[in-house]
C-alpha cells in the first residue's frame, strides 16, 4: 500500500489540512476532529481503496483503515509539516469562522474521554502485557511473588496505573487546548510524595483555613479530567491579565497558583466522589446481576464500536483496574463480542463462493479473533447484517456464561486469544472461564452464521468470459479508459513480440534550474500522486512543447497543459502552484485541444516576475501522467537547462 498517497488523499477529502483541528488514532482508526465536518467527503472516503469504512460520532470523525493505521497516521502528520498540530495544537486555521459543529452532551463526553485516552493507551496496553506475562511466569513457577524479579517487573506494570493522572493530563490538555506541561505539573502535585505523607499522618489539613479533603489520587481518572477543563479557562484568563513584557513568568506563575490550590480544595475531591460514585453503581449492578453487564457488553459492542460510545465505560474499567487489580466492567463482554466477530466472519470465508470477499474475511476475522475487529465489523460482518446478527447473539450467550462465573480482567488489553494471558490471576479458574467463554461465543456465532446463511455477492470477475479470458483485450480496455488517445502501439501492446526496451526522450520545456519534483510545494505534484517527473524554477517566461503529439488538454487559465505524444507518453505541465487563481492573467498562448505540435514549438508565454507579484510560485512540473506504462523512467541530475535539452529517458517494451 502506498501510504503517502493514501493519507494525502484523506486528508483532502476530510476537507484539507486547515479544515483539521487535531488528529490521533486507536488500533485501526484516525480519530479527526474537523472545524467543519461538511467539507468532508465521507462517500468519498469510504471508497478509497485502504479505507475500511467512516464513522461519524462521539464528535470525532473516523476513518477506519485497520492494522495499517500508524503508517497512514505518520504519512498525514508528515505531510500536515508539523507533527505538534496532530497531537492537539490548534491549526492555524483555528480562528476561523468556520460552523461550529452542535453535539450532545453525551457526545461531548465521550469526545472528552476518547481524546483523553487516545494517546494513553500504548502505555496502559503495554504495562497490561507485562503483568499478564507476569502472571504466566507465576504461574509456571519462574517467578515468585517474593523475588526481587518479581517487585521491579511489578513496579514497571504499575507506573503507569499509579501515574495515571500524569498520562490523562497530558490526553486532556490536547482536547481543552492548554498547556500540556503545565496540566502534567498539576497532576503531579495530586501525586506528590508531600501530599501522601500529609494523608499518612492522618491530621486534618487546611489551607487558608478551607479543610481540605485528603484523597489519594493515585490511578484517578475523572478528578484530572476535571482539572485540566477547568485549568483551560484559567489559563486563558493568566493570559489576558498577564502583561506582555513579564507574561513568560507571570502566566504560568498564575496557572499553577490558581488551579493547584482549587485541585486539592474543590475539584479533585468532587472529581473524586463522581469517579467512586460510578465504581459503586457498576459495583451494585454486578453484585445484584453478575450476568447482565457481560451480557449487554457481548451483545452490543459492535453497535458501540459503529456509534462512537464504546469509549464511555473505559474510565470505569481503568479505575476498578487500579484500585482492585482486576476488572468485569469491559473485559468479559469484550472479549465474547471479540470472539464472536472472528467466528461470524471465519464462517463467511469459509462459506463465500466470492474469491474477494473470502480473502477479506479469512483476514480479518484471523485478526478479530485475536481482539481487533473493525476490519471484521466493517468490512464483512456489518455489510452482510445476518452475521453480525449471529456475532451479536452468540456474544450474549457467551457473556451470559462470563457474568455468572465471575470472569475478570487483570490487565488492560483487547480481549482475545493473543490477550488471554490478562485473564491470568488470583483464581486459577478465570482463565478457563476465558477459555471457555472464547468457546462459546465462537462455536455459537459460527454455528449460526452457517445456518442462517447471508447474501453471497456475486464475484466481479465473473460476467463476460470472452472478455475476461482474453488477456489482449482486456488490456486493451483498460488503456482506452484511461487515455484518451489510442496509438498503433497501444492497441499492440497487449501482445509483446519481445522483450527489448525502447528508449525515448522529453525535452526540457523551459529554459531555467532542473530540480527535484519533491521541491514542488505541492503535495499533489511532489508525493508524484499524479506521476512521476520532475521540476523546472523557470528563468525565462516561454514554455516549449517538450515532445511531439496532440494537445489532448489545456487549462482555460493558460497555466497547464497536456500533450500525448506518439510513443505513448502523455506528459502534464503545470506553470507555478494555484496559479489557476490567476484566471489567466499574466499568461498567453493561443493553443487549443487537439492540436498537432513539434517538439520545440513555442506553447505558452507568461510573465514570471507578475506571477511572483502576485504571490505565486513559478517553480514548474513536468509530470508523466502515464507513469505506470513506463518500466524505466530516469531523470536527469539537477543542472540549469536550456530548451530541448534532455531532461527525462523513458523506456518500454518495444
Amino acid at each position: 500500500m502506498d501510504y503517502r498517497k493514501l493519507a494525502h488523499e484523506i486528508t483532502e477529502l476530510v476537507g484539507k489540512k486547515d479544515n483539521i483541528v487535531r488528529l490521533t488514532h486507536c488500533a485501526t482508526r484516525l480519530r479527526f476532529e474537523l472545524h467543519d465536518i461538511s467539507k468532508a467527503e465521507t462517500e468519498k472516503l469510504k471508497a478509497l481503496p485502504g479505507v475500511i469504512t467512516v464513522v461519524n460520532n462521539g464528535g470525532q470523525y473516523q476513518v477506519v483503515v485497520g492494522n495499517e493505521v500508524q503508517q497512514v497516521y505518520r504519512a498525514i502528520t508528515q505531510q500536515m509539516g508539523s507533527a505538534s498540530r496532530s497531537e492537539g495544537s490548534q491549526s492555524d486555521s483555528s480562528n476561523s469562522k468556520s460552523p461550529k459543529q452542535k453535539h450532545s452532551w453525551i457526545s461531548r463526553f465521550i469526545s472528552v474521554i476518547s481524546t483523553t485516552f487516545t494517546p494513553v493507551i500504548p502505555a496502559i496496553i503495554g504495562a497490561g502485557m507485562i503483568k499478564a506475562i507476569l502472571a504466566v511466569l507465576v504461574l509456571t513457577g519462574l517467578v515468585t511473588t517474593e523475588s526481587q524479579n518479581y517487585y521491579i517487573l511489578n513496579t514497571i506494570a504499575d507506573a503507569a496505573f499509579y501515574f495515571m493522572p500524569i498520562l490523562l493530563a497530558y490526553g486532556a490538555s490536547i482536547k481543552f487546548e492548554t498547556s500540556p506541561i503545565l496540566a502534567m505539573t498539576i497532576a503531579g502535585v495530586l501525586l506528590h510524595p508531600g501530599w501522601s505523607a500529609l494523608m499518612s499522618e492522618g491530621k486534618d489539613v487546611f489551607f487558608i483555613g478551607v479543610p481540605v479533603r485528603l484523597t489519594d489520587y493515585a490511578g484517578s481518572v475523572l478528578p484530572i479530567i476535571i482539572v485540566v477543563w477547568l485549568m483551560s479557562y484559567i489559563e486563558r484568563f493568566a493570559d489576558r491579565v498577564s502583561p506582555s513584557m513579564i507574561k513568560f513568568f507571570t502566566k504560568p506563575m498564575l496557572v499553577l497558583l490558581i488551579t493547584a490550590p482549587l485541585a486539592l480544595v474543590a475539584i479533585g475531591p468532587f472529581g473524586t466522589y463522581l469517579n467512586d460514585l460510578v465504581a459503586m453503581g457498576a459495583e451494585a449492578i454486578n453484585n445484584r446481576a453478575s450476568w447482565l453487564i457481560p451480557l449487554l457488553m457481548g451483545t452490543l459492542q459492535p453497535f458501540l464500536i459503529v456509534t462512537g460510545t464504546a469509549w464511555a465505560m473505559t474510565p470505569i474499567a481503568t479505575s476498578q483496574l487500579t484500585k482492585s487489580g482486576y476488572e468485569m466492567i469491559n473485559g468479559p463482554g469484550m472479549l465474547a463480542s471479540n470472539i464472536a466477530q472472528g467466528g461470524a466472519t471465519l464462517a463467511v470465508a469459509l462459506k463465500t463462493k466470492n474469491k474477494k470477499l473470502k480473502q477479506l474475511a479469512a483476514s480479518s476475522g484471523f485478526t478479530a479473533v485475536l481482539g481487533i475487529t473493525e476490519p471484521s465489523l466493517y468490512g464483512v460482518t456489518l455489510k452482510l447484517k445476518k452475521p453480525l446478527i449471529a456475532a451479536m447473539i452468540g456474544g450474549g450467550v457467551a457473556g451470559v456464561y462470563a457474568g455468572l462465573t465471575g470472569l475478570v480482567r487483570y490487565a488492560f488489553v483487547s480481549p482475545g486469544l493473543a490477550a488471554l494471558p490478562a485473564f491470568i490471576g488470583s483464581n486459577p479458574m478465570n482463565i478457563v472461564h476465558a477459555i471457555v467463554t472464547c468457546l462459546i461465543a465462537f462455536v455459537v456465532t459460527f454455528a449460526l452464521t452457517w445456518v442462517i446463511g447471508f447474501e453471497d455477492p456475486v464475484d466481479e470477475e465473473e460476467g463476460d468470459t470472452n472478455v475476461k479470458d482474453d488477456k489482449a483485450i482486456s488490456e486493451q480496455h483498460v488503456k482506452e479508459n484511461t487515455s484518451g488517445t489510442q496509438s498503433a502501439e497501444t492497441t499492440n501492446a497487449a501482445v509483446p513480440v519481445h522483450n527489448e526496451l525502447r528508449t525515448h526522450t522529453i525535452a526540457s520545456p523551459l529554459q531555467g534550474e532542473l530540480v527535484h519534483l519533491d521541491r514542488v510545494p505541492d503535495d499533489v505534484f511532489s508525493l508524484g500522486l499524479l506521476g512521476k517527473g520532475t521540476a523546472i524554477i523557470p528563468a525565462k517566461g516561454e514554455l516549449y512543447a517538450p515532445i511531439t503529439g496532440e494537445v489532448t488538454a489545456f487549462m482555460d487559465s493558460k497555466h497547464a497543459v497536456k500533450i500525448n505524444g506518439s510513443d505513448g507518453e502523455e506528459v502534464l505541465i503545470h506553470i507555478g502552484v494555484d496559479t489557476v487563481n490567476l484566471k489567466g492573467r499574466h499568461f498567453d498562448s493561443s493553443i487549443k485541444v487537439g492540436d498537432r505540435v513539434q517538439r520545440g514549438d513555442l506553447l505558452i508565454s507568461f510573465d514570471i516576475e507578475a506571477i511572483k507579484a502576485e504571490g505565486y510560485e513559478v517553480i514548474t512540473p513536468i509530470i508523466i501522467a502515464n507513469s505506470d506504462r513506463f518500466p524505466d523512467i530516469k531523470l536527469e541530475n539537477q543542472s540549469s537547462v536550456e530548451v530541448g535539452t534532455t531532461i527525462i529517458h523513458l523506456s518500454k517494451q518495444a
